[in-house]
């Protein structure tokens, strides 16, 4: 369920709002690697606009740039798992800070945070600080270069940062890996040689095996002296 302030809940009961979206990117520069953060809003000029941050909830003022530079966002479903949900920005190809941002810095993986605004039909201004209905980064950039007489884009194709939780492990069951952890942990000190030891069983010496390849082997008879 998501949560609604009461100056937005008022608002909305009384039916005298307009919504605008706020799009915040955090790029990087491709020579220092330094973030570069950039807002962009859907209506016209530029705005200073106050938006409740993911992490913590706590407003704060940015600002963000119009007139056309962010076109459309795609629908965004709420839902209470850990679905990874995809989101689309449609952006204008032919103004000069989306072409700067997009062309000039490195976008991979970049954090994206999408916000709603409820702004009053007779003031202009927001009612309440936005809040945030995406969090993510973007996954892919695609730039349509338009032929004579035809229109082009720039579309930033966003996953939720619950694509984190799909990732897996990089590590290695290795020595060295372990006593990255716990420097007098050797748990795994013989991970890489214990495949080839030979260990006496009965009469026959035979090598230790994984689980798989033991139950395929031949069974070892077992010859001694049997007990009285």
């Amino acid at each position: 369920m998501r949560y609604l302030s009461p100056q937005n809940a008022a608002a909305l009961a009384g039916r005298r709002l307009v919504a605008r979206d706020f799009l915040w990117i955090v790029a990087r520069d491709r020579s220092t690697g330094n973030p570069f953060p950039y807002g962009f809003w859907s209506d016209v000029g530029d705005v200073s606009a106050q938006v409740l941050l993911p992490e913590t909830g706590v407003p704060t003022l940015r600002n963000f740039e119009g007139s056309g530079s962010l076109i459309s966002v795609s629908d965004i479903v709420a839902v209470n798992n850990v679905t990874v949900r995809t989101v689309t920005v449609e952006m204008s190809q032919i103004d000069p800070a989306v072409e700067n941002i997009v062309r000039g810095y490195d976008l991979k993986q970049a954090k994206v945070e999408i916000y709603r605004g409820l702004f009053s039909v007779s003031s202009r201004q927001l009612v309440a600080p936005a809040p945030c209905r995406f969090d993510g980064f973007v996954d892919e950039v695609e730039i349509r270069t338009p032929a004579e007489n035809e229109a082009g884009s720039i579309t930033l194709t966003c996953t939720s940062h619950t694509q984190e939780m799909t990732r897996a492990n990089a590590d290695t069951r290795s020595d060295d890996s372990q006593r990255k952890r716990l420097a007098t942990d050797n748990f795994f000190q013989d991970v890489s040689v214990v495949g080839d030891w030979e260990m006496p069983w009965g009469t026959k010496s035979i090598k230790v095996e994984g689980a798989a390849k033991s139950q395929q082997s031949t069974q070892v008879v077992l010859q001694g002296t049997p007990r009285k």
